[in-house]
């Protein structure tokens, strides 16, 4: 199947799911509404409302699928893949906004309380509401997580914490009609703060994901590993991955190879490198340099040897790559990594190459501060 009808695959399936999403939640919102006003309960109406609100967030993501799936063009060469994100935010927005909404309401119950009249029917449209809450949130979640879509992902997680929501309404009703002792008001609130605080998160998530974060672990390994089995790799380094959008990710890498290595020959290589990353692990690779390993003069391997040996001795030196060395204009020049977890990284790259520059005083030494961006 080509890339262009997994696209296509993915697409209809994230509208079919938002489609039987938008159906669950609208079916629930009318009887839960209905159930409420003739209960008189807050939180059953809530809960009503919150349904709509998920409705309305199926339908946003429906929009932002199909938005993000428009072809690349000269205005946006990358194409539209971001627009699921924007999405997804959109419905963390809508998720607090709902939780906002419920806990204004909620504390006007609580200063003007109203006791609540449940019937049999009221009860088991509430129960109903959870099962069918429980199903759906299960079955949203997975296949956002089988199509990678965070907005199917973050409904998933919403719709399971509406089943316990209401679950808790449900306990609600029963305490009532035992004890007469209403909890409506405050149960409202405490439901609202859940909803709350769900909101927070998935926002924070979406902003962490949009500002850019640090490449999976997993991920940069498994590319590394593939980069590495390449004949000719001796080793993968600094390694850039830049999300489209999702399933749409691109990349550079730097690869370590013997210095008798010839242009042609690295040309082979890199067709190679880009064809088994992309076939693996669906990342492109529009850029692959390289750093020249010496095999051909045993001081400068010594000088090497020497200087990692230096680095190992600082604890939040990572590792250093790039090694250049050349003896007859006395230049040294290196890659140094940096750890993140460093006080002062600065510090950390003056330091080193302080004792570089002391150990070799006749070259002239020139180390580049590197991150680590990926494992």
């Amino acid at each position: 199947m080509t890339t262009s009808n997994n696209a296509k695959s993915r697409d209809a399936i994230i509208v079919r799911t938002c489609l039987i999403g938008i159906g669950a939640n609208l079916f629930l919102a009318a009887f839960k509404a209905m159930a409420g006003i003739l209960a008189g309960s807050i939180a059953v109406v809530l809960d009503a409302v919150n349904n709509l609100s998920d409705a309305m967030s199926s339908l946003i993501t429906i929009i932002g699928t199909k938005l993000a799936s428009r072809k690349p063009d000269s205005k946006h060469p990358y194409g539209y893949g971001r627009i699921e994100y924007l999405s997804a935010t959109l419905i963390s927005v809508i998720v607090l906004y709902a939780g906002v909404t419920s806990l204004v309401e909620s504390v006007k119950k609580i200063i003007n309380p109203e006791v609540p009249d449940y019937s049999a029917l009221s009860l088991i449209i509430i129960t109903a509401g959870v099962i069918v809450k429980i199903l759906l949130g299960r079955y949203v979640k997975s296949v956002g997580e089988k199509v990678n879509s965070d907005s199917l992902i973050n409904s998933g997680e919403d719709a399971t914490l509406d089943s316990i929501i209401s679950a808790s309404t449900l306990v609600a009703a029963l305490i009532f009609m035992t004890t007469k002792i209403s909890l409506e008001a405050w149960l409202g609130a405490v439901i609202s703060c859940v909803i709350i605080k769900s909101g927070i998160e998935m926002l924070s998530d979406m902003i962490s994901r949009m500002l850019g974060e640090r490449v999976d672990s997993d991920l940069a390994k498994e590319i590394k590993a593939t980069v590495c089995s390449v004949e000719g790799a001796r080793g993968a380094y600094d390694l850039f991955l830049h999300d489209y959008g999702p399933d749409r990710m691109m990349g550079s890498v730097h690869v370590e190879v013997p210095d008798t290595m010839t242009a042609d020959q690295l040309d082979v290589m890199t067709r190679k490198i880009q064809n088994a990353v992309l076939e693996k692990h669906n990342v492109l690779m529009t850029a692959v340099g390289f750093y020249s390993h010496n095999t051909k003069n045993d001081e400068v391997a010594e000088i090497y040897e020497n200087i990692r040996k230096i680095a190992a001795e600082h604890e939040h030196v990572i590792q250093i790559h790039g090694f250049y060395c050349n003896l007859e204009t006395k230049k040294i020049r290196f890659d140094a990594v940096i750890d993140f977890k460093a006080q002062d990284r600065n510090a950390v790259w003056h330091a080193l190459t302080q004792e570089v520059v002391e150990a070799y005083p006749d070259f002239n030494v020139v180390i580049a501060m590197d991150s680590d961006t990926s494992d």
